[in-house]
């Protein structure tokens, strides 16, 4: 902390300083925003012709060169944006806010990606995806409901849960091991409907970034990967409105200015409608049943003058289901994000800001004796701090401290009829409180014209503190930990600290201006955990803590890779190899209690994962057919001394080959086509090899964990996109069109699960059932801006 403290004493110092050393060395800095809405925009390149070096503007859309003073022309450039090119005299600090066009004429044909032509090839990045939130539009989907999350499981290296879910397991790691962040702040249930939709309104978003390695130093706190979303700021410039009608759901989005040019505010709202039709129904059972998810995102911004701007955001998403009098379910998130820009100098840019996050969920019985309310929920608040020092063209400093309080209420489940002679006794979980604290620094180093790295160390710290009462176990049978012992800690005593060192280095050796080397190394440390014996994330999983009986989770990976970028880089190519060692990985007995059990600890048992890969990827991004085409070789193993015999076995997700194809192509101005195909080994699975009869009972004798498969998965999603247009009036303002989207194309029965039953007429045999969730599945979808 006191060295993070000192070197920023130094930046401030050195930025003063500057001025003295003017003769030698100025600084051009300033916005570069979209000139039709006003929104920021995240790595626009800027680049000096006569030194042959620049730099890219950060997510806030801030960029700053200090060089030699001196005439210079320099150019702006943006992939989707009309280039600008102009000549500065440098002869001291110069601000300078650039507005950048799209090109052509209409915003909705053309796509924009916040990426350099060659990034590919030039950035030290690797194992890290942006994908256009317009490109996905144009991809078929599930009942026609656009889903980021499931448009990443095309990528390399990323798979999903099974048929329909939205989780995310990225090289081998868990659901829960994925950082996901909407405006900073995390989602720790990103699912709608069991998994069937994300929470992400596309509408709403406007950057998002997926680090499956080389993972920068201000993130941390899981092992596996990291997905940056970032919400639009709203339009600055004039009031729009765009929306759709679907086959399941309605969006309506509201951009408009505040103080125009200051400010402005985003309110975006969706919601399913199947609840309106259960009402119409004569059956008075079925007309009281409820089913229906909502998302709300709000967000505003206003810039207080030259050097400061805050930003206020919030997302609020529910889903119930309510089954007459027999059974209701609601689960959702809240997130807040306040945020403060503030450029001390045109070299050191600072965004401070304070973060709400909260999961919950419900279950119960609505009515009579045996009625009862479950809840549960994990919330957190954080502040943190983080720096740019934009030192020079070669050299990018970025530190900063964060600071986080958690609050886990593992559950609360109480009578719901305490008055009415209900059967249910009261039964509560302690609340269990932590603190986590985290500072990095790092540096994005151009060390030759052919050489770059990116270097960096996060020192994170969690501590563990009262009210609370901890057990200790005895482990002497593996199958049954026992408690030997408690102590209590009383409120606000800590009681237990767990640190971690991460360091982080990416290297990139250009070979020629087309093709490049990259290797990366990340340590990554995992201090919250998922209680889950699904294959899928359930709203009723249990986040917990590491703590006294729980080491946190640790991660080791290295990659390297080759990229190469085809026909003046219309085309991406790259093939990368990983290797990841994880420490204290997390795995529950056979038949544990998850649920409402003050010893969780005692279900767990913890040993090592492994996982190891290659990833190859083609990928298009320009003209009228544009997709990408990714393999993925890999395996992914865990060895607990107490679990199947203490022999290495298959991860649940686990899936040696993994195919994906998608693809757009803009036929004309009013159709669009697009498809996407998929293959992946089928899940690993517990499955019976046998079965003995004792005591006039069958009973199945499985085999080794998860050494059985369910069949392939493949399935082909179709879509075509008109564009309507006025004849009359081809350039008014008001855009409409309509996607139509066909799911599960050749009607695969993909397996969702296999269950092995009694033959009802032969005891003696036994039969498997196959049970799949889709066939074919229609959609259609309107969407309209103005």
């Amino acid at each position: 902390m006191k060295q993070l403290f000192y070197l920023f004493l130094l930046c401030l110092f050195t930025s003063s300083a500057v001025g003295q050393q003017a003769n030698q060395k100025t600084t051009l800095s300033g916005h570069i925003t979209d000139a039709a809405s006003g929104e920021e925009l995240i790595g626009v390149n800027i680049y000096v012709k006569e030194l042959g070096t620049g730099g890219v503007t950060n997510v806030y859309g801030f960029y700053s060169l200090t060089i030699p003073r001196g005439m210079y022309e320099i150019t702006y450039s943006y992939i989707g944006y009309e280039s600008i090119v102009e000549t500065v005299d440098l002869e001291g600090h110069v601000t300078k806010n650039v507005e950048m066009s799209i090109q052509g004429k209409e915003l909705e044909e053309f796509v924009v990606t916040s990426e350099k032509k060659d990034k590919n090839v030039e950035s030290t990045e690797m194992s890290t995806v942006n994908m256009k939130v317009e490109s996905i539009k144009k991809l078929p989907a599930l009942f026609g409901e656009v889903d980021i999350i499931k448009a990443l499981q095309l990528l390399p290296g990323v798979q999903s849960a099974g048929e329909g879910t939205s989780g995310l397991y990225v090289r081998g790691g868990n659901v829960d091991q994925n950082l996901i962040l909407l405006d900073e702040a995390p989602v720790y249930n990103a699912s709608h409907l069991m998994g069937f939709f994300s929470v992400f309104n596309p509408d709403a978003i406007k950057d998002m970034q997926l680090y499956k390695g080389g993972i920068p130093a201000q993130y941390g706190g899981r092992l596996s990967s990291v997905l940056d979303i970032r919400m639009k700021e709203g339009n600055s410039k004039n009031l729009a409105v765009s929306g759709g009608v679907g086959t399941v759901s309605s969006r309506l989005t509201v951009e408009a200015p505040i103080a125009k040019g200051r400010g402005s505010f985003l309110v975006s709202g969706r919601r399913t409608y199947a609840d309106i039709f259960l009402g119409l129904s004569s059956d008075p059972e079925v007309k009281e049943n409820k089913l229906y998810f909502y998302d709300l995102n709000l967000k505003g911004n206003y810039r207080i003058g030259e050097k400061d701007r805050i930003f206020l955001s919030g997302y609020f998403g529910r889903d119930v289901f309510k089954f007459s009098d027999e059974f209701k379910m609601q689960w959702g998130n809240g997130t807040g994000t306040l945020r403060w820009n503030h450029i001390f100098s045109n070299k050191l840019f600072m965004n401070t800001s304070l973060i709400y996050s909260n999961f919950d969920y419900l279950l119960g019985d609505p009515a009579g004796v045996d009625a009862f309310e479950w809840t549960s929920d994990i919330q957190n608040q954080t502040g943190k701090v983080d720096f740019n020092y934009f030192l020079n063209p070669e050299n990018t400093l970025k530190f900063g401290v964060h600071s986080t309080r958690y609050q886990f209420s593992p559950g609360h489940a109480r009578s719901g009829a305490p008055n009415d002679g209900g059967i249910f006794n009261d039964i509560k979980l302690p609340d269990i409180f932590a603190w986590e604290h985290a500072a990095y620094l790092s540096n994005e180093h151009k060390i030759t014209p052919r050489l770059k790295a990116t270097y960096g160390i996060r020192f994170s710290a969690f501590q563990n503190v009262g009210k609370a009462t901890v057990y200790t176990y005895d482990k002497s049978n593996p199958d049954n930990y026992t408690v030997m012992d408690s102590t209590h800690y009383d409120k606000g005593e800590v009681y237990k600290t767990h640190t971690g060192i991460e360091p982080r280095l990416a290297l990139k050796y250009s070979l020629n201006d087309e093709s490049s080397v990259k290797f990366s190394y990340n340590r990554t440390v995992q201090y919250v955990h998922l209680a889950s014996n699904s294959t899928s994330a359930s709203p009723l999983d249990i986040w917990f803590p590491s703590s006294t009986n729980v080491e946190p989770q640790r991660a080791d990976q290295v990659a390297i890779g080759y990229f190469r970028n085809l026909k003046n880089n219309m085309f991406e190519t790259s093939v990368e190899a990983y290797y990841k060692n994880m420490d204290n990985q997390i795995d529950f007995k056979d038949h544990a209690e998850l649920l409402l059990n003050e010893q969780l600890e005692g279900e767990l048992r913890i040993g090592e994962g492994y996982a190891y890969g290659l990833e190859f990827m083609v990928r298009k991004q320009e003209g009228k057919l544009q997709g990408m085409l990714s393999y993925t070789l890999s395996r992914t193993e865990r060895k607990i001394p107490e679990i199947n015999n203490g022999k290495l076995y298959p991860n649940r997700y686990d899936r040696t080959h993994d195919v994906s194809l998608f693809a757009t192509y803009d036929l004309s101005d009013k159709w669009t086509f697009g498809g996407n195909w998929v293959y992946t080994t089928g899940a690993a699975v517990t499955m019976p090899t046998g079965r003995f009869e004792y005591g006039n009972m069958i009973t199945p004798v499985y085999s080794d964990r998860n050494a059985a498969r369910l069949p392939a998965y493949h399935r082909l999603d179709l879509s075509a996109t008109l564009r309507h247009k006025s004849k009359k009036n081809p350039n008014r303002r008001f855009k409409r069109e309509t996607v139509f989207s066909l799911y599960n194309a050749y009607y695969r029965k993909n397996a969702f699960s296999i269950n092995f039953v009694q033959d009802e007429n032969n005891p003696n045999v036994t039969k498997a059932e196959k049970l799949y969730l889709f066939g074919i599945i229609p959609s259609i979808t309107t969407n309209f801006k103005f």
